[in-house]
């Protein structure tokens, strides 16, 4: 039986608040900060994320933040955190580039980096093919991301992540900062079929677990660029 999703969008970064996407890898504002303390009682009073097993999140330091800012209680009780490249954002803007490893894990200890591709954080020469800002990379690295999650054991797992991955990647979904959706796999269609997620109606009926998001849902893939931008 593969897992139950709990998918998670970072709480505000300071490129949410400033719209400068020139900031490299930001961290929470204030009011981030303060939506991790909603969150974390939203998920808290939430009987299914008291099951969880596993936190996998994005290792850029805006999810890192959100991660341990909300679900601390869980790796409290001793469940896992661990980092996955997969999940970070669409763009190569500075603002959805990463920081190394040995830089987050000097800031962040207590996270599992070591399944972490050794790409990261490349999101643009052609080893980093997989993370390019295409809508055939974006959409190749979400099954692949899902892939990895419906073969594992655990049967709930807490994803934090970022709004145009979740939203455009993986669940056609709108996530607004700091809120979450629940997600069963859909039935497998035959061998080689696409992973698909389905939502379950308490989160998508209000719009997210918290109520910020909107309802309405988006084609996977669209909005994303067929080849790589030109350089400026």
């Amino acid at each position: 039986m593969p897992p139950t999703l709990i998918l998670v969008r970072h709480a505000q970064a300071e490129h949410n608040d400033t719209k400068d996407y020139s900031i490299h890898d930001p961290s929470l504002t204030e009011l981030g900060r303060e939506q991790c303390v909603r969150l974390r009682n939203g998920l808290i009073q939430d009987p299914l994320a008291q099951q969880a097993e596993l936190i996998i999140t994005s290792p850029m330091r805006r999810t890192i933040q959100t991660a341990l800012g909300t679900v601390d209680w869980l790796i409290e009780k001793g469940v896992k955190i661990q980092a996955d490249a997969d999940w970070q954002e669409n763009s190569a803007k500075p603002c959805d580039v990463g920081s190394t490893i040995c830089k987050v894990a000097d800031e962040f200890p207590g996270i599992d980096y070591s399944t972490v591709d050794p790409v990261w954080p490349d999101k643009t020469s052609p080893a980093g093919g997989r993370y390019h800002y295409t809508k055939a990379a974006i959409t190749a690295r979400a099954q692949g991301a899902l892939q990895k999650l419906y073969e594992r054991p655990e049967k709930v797992i807490v994803v934090v992540s970022h709004s145009g991955f979740l939203r455009l990647g993986v669940t056609g979904s709108w996530f607004f900062n700091a809120d979450y959706r629940v997600f069963e796999f859909a039935a497998m269609q035959g061998p080689g079929s696409p992973y698909r997620l389905e939502q379950h109606a308490s989160t998508k009926e209000k719009g997210g677990g918290l109520g910020y998001s909107w309802t309405e849902q988006v084609l996977l893939g669209s909005d994303l660029p067929d080849e790589l931008p030109k350089a400026e």
